[in-house]
């Protein structure tokens, strides 16, 4: 291994070079090393190429003391300087290299109109993503929506005029800094300088080491989807490429649906939407006052009650009132007998048939929640609370009423 000196990139002379035959310098468990390759490593914030080596699933590229590795579905099952035939998965190839290069365009035009210089570059699954940090034009302290797309129309401009896209190498920091770049080198040898457009007035100049298209027509299409601050910078949601296109597909069918839905166009479906909103919100509004009639009036005939049982001698002889609904949720029965409370003189279970839930309430005579913690439990339920208030809920309607019958013979 230490004999190896490094791998030819095939990647760095000709992005379009889908397949190339290699000999196998390498090979160990499931990694495999080339004299030359077209797989593109992971690096410069792009993901890596995967295709196949003669035949064999390629899942992970990285480079290292430039030698490019290549880690295969399995064990390796190549020897040394045994020829190999290497295909990558070109779509995968050009949709990074849309999005790459889209996003040094949109970079760019940042970097013209704001004085933003990136910071950050993430390219995910669902969008990528940049922040831009405000730092070359002090009048500037923000990038509103407004400012940023301005920024789409100025980078979809670029597009459109199919500005040359171009790689130089350098081998020293003092060459590649004659250019005009949008940001500091970070790196003193082997530099790769993107420009899109003309030298002298690109769109974008920055050293980079991915892939990218020979021309700025070939990103299609760049679309942002929002901006908002992110630790004092700006970070740009966006997508590019076919991504982009697919992705205001799926817009463009969600929208039609909604229209067709709402009987609108998309001129004036927000404005049904608005409309529709506000007849629900009414009448959720009128079912909140019919609801909390009905949660008065059963207060009411329970208050009735308790009332009626002022003529009994003695607190024993207090029958435990039940009573049970199967059209109420729990808090609308909590907020039937929780008022109550203080009125009770031994027990008051209201029950909801519908989930098997008990409320016990009580002025504290009767400690509710101790009734629910000892007896519960005995008929799989569960449940907790004080001594003026406890719920407990059942997997099965019979638990329920056991349990009740229970404590009523209890408080016999």
């Amino acid at each position: 291994m230490s004999k190896i000196a490094s791998t030819k990139k095939l990647y760095q002379q000709d992005v379009y070079l889908k397949e190339c035959a290699a000999a196998v310098l390498w090979a160990e468990e499931d990694l495999v090393v080339l004299d030359r390759t077209v797989f593109f490593p992971t690096g410069g914030g792009q993901s890596c190429d995967i295709g196949t080596i003669s035949g064999q699933q390629v899942t992970e590229v990285f480079e290292q003391d430039d030698l490019v590795y290549h880690r295969m579905a399995g064990a390796a099952s190549f020897t040394p300087w045994q020829e190999v035939r290497c295909c990558i998965d070109w779509e995968r190839r050009f949709d990074n290299m849309q999005r790459h290069c889209g996003e040094h365009i949109l970079s760019g035009i940042c970097y013209r109109l704001f004085g933003g210089i990136n910071r950050g570059f993430h390219m995910g699954q669902e969008y990528m993503t940049i922040d831009i940090s405000l730092e070359e034009d002090p009048s500037i302290r923000e990038i509103t929506w407004e400012m940023a797309k301005q920024a789409e129309l100025c980078t979809n401009e670029v597009i459109w005029s199919n500005a040359p896209v171009t790689v130089r190498r350098f081998e020293t920091r003092q060459e590649a800094e004659q250019l005009p770049l949008r940001k500091a080198l970070a790196i003193d040898e082997e530099i790769s300088i993107v420009c899109v457009g003309d030298v002298e007035n690109a769109a974008d100049c920055v050293a980079c080491c991915g892939t990218h298209p020979s021309t700025a027509g070939q990103v299609g299409l760049v679309k942002l989807y929002k901006v908002e601050h992110y630790k004092g910078m700006f970070r740009i949601y966006f997508e590019a490429g076919k991504r982009a296109l697919l992705d205001y597909g799926r817009k463009h069918e969600l929208i039609a649906a909604l229209g067709n839905r709402f009987s609108a166009g998309p001129d004036d479906l927000m404005d049904k939407i608005k409309a529709r909103e506000e007849k629900t919100k009414a009448v959720k509004n009128e079912l909140h006052v019919l609801r909390q009639s009905v949660l008065n009036a059963r207060r009411e005939e329970i208050r009735e009650d308790l009332l009626s049982m002022q003529g009994y001698t003695s607190p024993d002889k207090y029958p435990v009132l039940v009573y049970e609904y199967d059209d109420m949720k729990t808090d609308d029965l909590l907020n039937i007998g929780r008022p109550l409370i203080k009125e009770i003189v031994k027990l008051l279970i209201i029950c909801s048939s519908s989930d098997n839930t008990a409320l016990l309430f009580s002025n504290g005579t009767v400690d509710c929640g101790r009734l629910v913690k000892e007896n519960a439990s005995i008929y799989n339920g569960k449940g907790g609370g004080n001594a003026t208030s406890a719920r407990a809920i059942f997997p099965k309607r019979d638990g329920l009423d056991t349990f009740i019958d229970l404590i009523k013979k209890h408080l016999r």
